[in-house]
């Protein structure tokens, strides 16, 4: 038996989720792919993954092993790479999690360079305002907003995201500014459906206290980008991050609110599982998205340097 083979098509079976999805990836057969891992465990003596008709997942001992043999497996690579005298090339697939109003507002020209940049990869988005599983779904990467709270990730800053509440003019001129956060409580206020503190929002005073309202509405949902269009029709206050609002602000159609009341950006982060070492593929996109916000960043500085902002 070859224990490398099985160490790699057993890793693959864990990522896709499945044989026959694995055996696609390796250009292998099904039946292959299964002798692979059985085989394995027959070796260890111990079963790895949890076999149903829907689905498979590692067992405790698989997971531990695969995390192991993620790690084996990269520094295979590394050493391969080294020895031919250069770095490991980006190949295979890449599948990357993100919230779907920031892959489509703000990721998409950044994930087009990034695909045209790396031809032997190919890009499986999965796009989602939860947060996805690394292993069920066979995420290699995933792109949040926010504060990363696992210990088990690692996160990269990227860049950043400005919240914003805004309403519409007309919905302003029939039912006011509101001046604080507190006024909220006498407006309707669109939030977010899928978030257990969905009507918590969060908000921040001159002296950098952190303040807690609680709002009030009829209308929830699991997509900021409909919250935002909702709110521009006049159905009342949202709050998102920059990349959604911006652009219907620029266009008149929402105007910001509680501006000195917004909390600090929050972090946009690459983030994928601690290991050892991280596979090229994953160092390469979270390098690239890196560089790809920071000269973002650096052509909107220029840009408000010179007023064409």
């Amino acid at each position: 038996m070859d224990r490398f083979e099985g160490m790699k098509v057993f890793c693959t079976v864990v990522e896709a989720g499945g044989f026959a999805a694995a055996a696609d990836r390796l250009g292998i057969s099904t039946s292959a792919a299964s002798r692979h891992v059985a085989q394995l465990e027959a070796h260890l003596n111990v079963r790895l993954l949890n076999r149903t008709t829907r689905r498979v997942s590692p067992t405790d001992e698989g997971y531990a092993y695969f995390e192991r043999c993620t790690q084996l497996l990269a520094d295979v690579e590394e050493a391969e790479a080294l020895v031919a005298g250069g770095a490991a090339v980006p190949r295979g697939r890449l599948r990357i999690t993100a919230p779907g109003a920031l892959a489509t507002l703000r990721l998409a020209p950044a994930l087009a360079a990034f695909s045209e940049a790396y031809p032997e990869l190919s890009l499986d988005l999965v796009l989602s305002e939860s947060v996805v599983d690394f292993i069920e779904e066979g995420i290699d990467v995933a792109i949040r907003v926010g504060r990363i709270g696992s210990t088990n990730l690692v996160a990269r800053r990227i860049g950043q995201a400005r919240l914003i509440a805004a309403a519409a003019p007309d919905y302003l001129a029939r039912h006011g500014n509101p001046a604080t956060p507190d006024d909220l409580s006498q407006h309707r206020c669109l939030t977010y459906a899928y978030a257990a503190s969905g009507n918590i929002w969060h908000f921040g005073d001159a002296e950098g206290q952190r303040l807690e309202v609680r709002v009030a509405g009829r209308l929830h949902a699991n997509n900021g980008v409909l919250l935002a269009e909702m709110a521009a029709a006049g159905c009342g206050v949202t709050m998102a991050p920059d990349f959604i609002l911006g652009p219907l602000i620029a266009d008149g159609r929402l105007r910001p609110v509680l501006e000195p009341w917004m909390p600090p950006a929050l972090p946009i982060n690459v983030v994928y599982p601690t290991r050892r070492h991280l596979s090229a593929k994953v160092r390469a996109m979270s390098t690239y998205l890196a560089n790809w916000f920071e000269r973002e960043r650096a052509i909107e500085a220029r840009a408000s340097a010179t007023g064409t902002a």
